[in-house]
């Protein structure tokens, strides 16, 4: 065991010892996670850790949070450690057939839901598919918006779509979310209103070098997007004028500098993107697309 406290340390000086390991080890938020992880441990809330903080921990208190501090020494992300991750103020369950939502995600779901409220009310029933769905993150945060709408979520791994169902059925979403296993959307047919997808968009050959909290924890089926990280756009581009509704929108989470590329995709299938959304922290993280003019009306092509 790496992480070791003292005998009569107390809750506070657990935190600070910790928070000081990870520091060490060049985890990027050492005071929170230190927090959560001894939280977690103790079952307690951060205003119970504080009216706790001088209290000695038991030995089975000590072993249990240097239990936890260890994993995360390893680089075992916190919302692995604790099984469960926030997005869009909705709990999800994690397993390791996942990845873990992430907060600049949550582009992809202001994006949709921007687009949607520019053409109608929230209560429209709609039909929504997530390709990749995962955990089901962008799939059911948006049935938590879009009261009347239905959704499918696809995936290849049969781990992920157990834990998307488990989702939505912890969710309340149950009746209006269903799962397909199948590539993207191979196995679907239209016409659906909206489409959204974090797709696998690292190079092959960029993977070894990511952080070891996503390279060592995270499925490598939904990282890996091919010899230029493009692979999965394309499968998408592909089918999309197939199964999107006349005025449907498609949305895309992106990579770093990928904006251009994923475009371009896009346009040879038919589509027309506006200029991406940036995230919290400005960079370009969600493509919307609608099918071109003149994909829409054919008729006009003479």
């Amino acid at each position: 065991m790496i992480a070791v406290l003292e005998r009569d340390a107390s809750v506070a000086a657990a935190r600070r010892h910790f928070a000081d390991a990870f520091r060490r080890h060049g985890i990027e938020t050492p005071e929170l996670d230190a927090r959560i992880l001894v939280g977690h441990a103790l079952g307690l809330d951060h205003a119970g850790l504080a009216s706790a903080s001088h209290r000695a921990l038991t030995a089975e208190e000590r072993a249990a949070i240097s239990a936890l501090a260890d994993r995360r020494l390893a680089h075992e992300p916190v919302a692995r450690i604790l099984g469960v991750k926030e997005f869009w103020g909705l709990e999800f369950r994690l397993t390791p057939s996942t990845l873990v939502p992430r907060p600049e995600t949550e582009t992809v779901v202001e994006t949709a839901l921007k687009a949607l409220d520019a053409q109608g009310p929230r209560t429209r029933p709609l039909r929504i598919t997530d390709l990749g769905t995962g955990s089901g993150a962008l799939l059911l945060a948006l049935l938590s918006e879009l009261p009347n709408s239905t959704g499918i979520g696809t995936d290849v791994s049969l781990g992920a779509l157990q834990s998307a169902r488990d989702n939505a059925k912890r969710l309340g979403l149950a009746p209006r979310a269903h799962f397909a296993l199948c590539d993207f959307a191979a196995a679907l047919s239209g016409p659906l209103d909206v489409i959204v997808s974090n797709p696998p968009y690292i190079a092959s050959g960029e993977i070894g070098g990511l952080a070891p909290e996503v390279r060592d924890n995270d499925p490598l089926l939904a990282l890996d997007g091919g010899p230029d990280g493009l692979a999965a756009y394309r499968a998408i581009a592909a089918d999309t004028r197939r199964i999107l509704a006349r005025d449907g929108i498609l949305v895309l989470e992106l990579g770093a500098g990928q904006a251009a590329a994923v475009t371009t995709v896009l346009l040879g299938g038919g589509m027309e993107s506006e200029p991406p959304a940036n995230d919290l922290s400005g960079h370009p993280r969600a493509l919307l697309a609608r099918q071109s003019r003149q994909e829409k009306h054919p008729q006009r092509q003479k």
